[in-house]
């Protein structure tokens, strides 16, 4: 990365190392000079991709995570010091959002699984209400309206008992695709079924 020159900061006896060549393409790029972004982007993209894996186990989800570090720091390019080393900078950056992703999906995968427990909590109590198998009629229509690879998403989950990692391994998709699949068949299913819930109002919330 070229030559390495020391300076000194606030802090006393502390001595840090920057790359003249990174320290000029990083005050080039936070005055948006787009080639020196993208070398910056090329030379530290797929480490990042391979540190953040290490984290979500998920290549594509990493994948993703990364592209959005980039973009983010892009769209605050101009708050970029050219003082720092930026790998460090990159990683901790992608390593924040990467926490934000994990966080998030815990509560998108809970909501999931609430929604998926009132389904089965619907049709298990429409029995005192209406004949189940107009309830079981209904909820097959519904079904079948899906798209063939949400449905089998949603049957694999409910009538197997697959785990949203286990599904992914099956079908060749990521784990976060599943979480999409699950969701949207949900709201159809809701849609679908929108008729029966006045019997449930509590199950409302979670459909």
């Amino acid at each position: 990365m070229g030559i390495c020159f020391f300076f000194l900061t606030s802090t006393p006896l502390k001595h840090h190392c920057v790359s003249i060549n990174e320290s000029q393409l990083l005050a080039a790029f936070s005055k948006g000079d787009r080639k020196a972004f993208e070398h910056l982007f090329n030379e530290h993209y797929q480490a990042t991709c391979r540190y953040v894996h290490r984290i979500i186990r998920d290549p594509d989800t990493a994948e993703e995570i990364v592209q959005s570090t980039f973009v983010n720091l892009w769209e605050k390019r101009e708050m970029m010091r050219e003082d720092i080393s930026f790998k460090s900078y990159l990683f901790r950056s992608a390593h924040n959002t990467a926490l934000n992703y994990i966080k998030h999906q815990k509560v998108v995968s809970n909501y999931a699984s609430r929604q998926q427990d009132s389904i089965e909590s619907l049709k298990a109590n429409y029995v005192s209400h209406q004949p189940d198998f107009e309830l079981q009629k209904r909820i097959e229509e519904s079904l079948e309206s899906l798209p063939p690879q949400c449905q089998k998403v949603f049957r694999m989950s409910r009538e197997e008992g697959l785990k949203y990692h286990e599904i992914a391994d099956e079908l060749g998709i990521s784990k976060k695709t599943v979480e999409v699949h699950m969701g949207k068949a949900l709201r159809i299913l809701r849609e679908g079924l929108k008729d029966y819930l006045i019997f449930f109002l509590p199950l409302v919330v979670f459909l």
